[in-house]
Order: C-alpha cells, then sequence, then structure tokens
C-alpha cells in the first residue's frame, strides 16, 4: 500500500479522532466511556497544540486510515520527552489498514520531524499490552527505558521506549 504521510487538515480531524478512538476502545487499552477516550476523539486539539500527522490512502481517494500526535519537549502533549527528544502519542490505524505499513509510516514521518527540529532522540509511551506496536518499535530500533517506566494514573503502567535518531 503506497501511504501518504501529510500534517493533517481541518477536514482530517474528525475521522483522525474517530480512528484514533476505535483503535484504543477496540483493541481494549482504554473503556468507551472513560475520560481517556474524549483525548482521543478530540484531534482538533491535538492538532492545534502539536502536530497531528495522518497517514492516508490515495487508492482510497486520499482516506485517512491512521494518525499520530508528534509532541515538542516541553509542550502541552509532551509527557516524558527529555529537551533533546521528540515524542508520539496516540498512533493509531484504522483496523482495516492494519498490516500494510500505515504506522511504520506515522512512525518513520514523526523521527523526521523530530530531526527537522534539530531533536536527537526520540521517547514515547506505550501501554504493555500493545505487542503489534512494541514489535513495530523494535524493528525501527526503539529500545525499553525501564528506568522511565511511569503511571499517569493509578492501575495504568506505561513502558517507556526510546532511541536515538
Amino acid at each position: 500500500m503506497d501511504i501518504v504521510v501529510r500534517t493533517a487538515r481541518p477536514e482530517d480531524l474528525e475521522q483522525a479522532g474517530r480512528i484514533t478512538a476505535d483503535a484504543f476502545v477496540g483493541d481494549g487499552h482504554t473503556s468507551a466511556d472513560g475520560d481517556y477516550v474524549r483525548l482521543l476523539r478530540d484531534a482538533r486539539t491535538r492538532a492545534a497544540e502539536a502536530e497531528l500527522l495522518v497517514a492516508a490512502d490515495p487508492a482510497a481517494g486520499g482516506a485517512v486510515v491512521g494518525c499520530v500526535t508528534f509532541a515538542l519537549p516541553g509542550g502541552p502533549w509532551a509527557d516524558i520527552a527529555r529537551e533533546d527528544e521528540g515524542e508520539i502519542r496516540m498512533l493509531a490505524v484504522a483496523r482495516a489498514a492494519r498490516g500494510r505499513g500505515a504506522g511504520e509510516a506515522l512512525v518513520r514521518a514523526s523521527m523526521e520531524r523530530a530531526r527537522a527540529h534539530g531533536l536527537s532522540r526520540m521517547a514515547f509511551s506505550t501501554q504493555q499490552g500493545m505487542h503489534a506496536a512494541h514489535r513495530l518499535y523494535e524493528r525501527l530500533g526503539f529500545r525499553r527505558a525501564p528506568e522511565r517506566d511511569w503511571s499517569p494514573v493509578p492501575g495504568v503502567d506505561l513502558w517507556v521506549y526510546a532511541a536515538g535518531l
């Protein structure tokens, strides 16, 4: 599949939010009625306060099939990024588009954004049960940084992955 990764446009935001919420809820990573799902659906705020990148499928008329939030260190969407690190949040790919390279394209584009901002590293948090994502991250050179693992709220234990660029 040829995937085009680009900055989200206003007309992409509703679909990007839907894909993100559907992926996290559908894969069992958050509940459909929890507070976090509201953040997942709110692509408009993520696009305004960070960089929202979308994966579009030209074969489907440019339909958005995935998205990721790229955050700079110190920004409102950076949870764990150090001063030399970019951070990704809320990587999601529509179920029908999985296994076709959209997730990898989004991570690679985020790495390029970090380099363009003069950053030398990337880091991000992931839930322990996100095994397919872990395989992708490791294939792209990211490694676990267990000394940086953390819990944003009780009962949610996040792993940190990091890599030099």
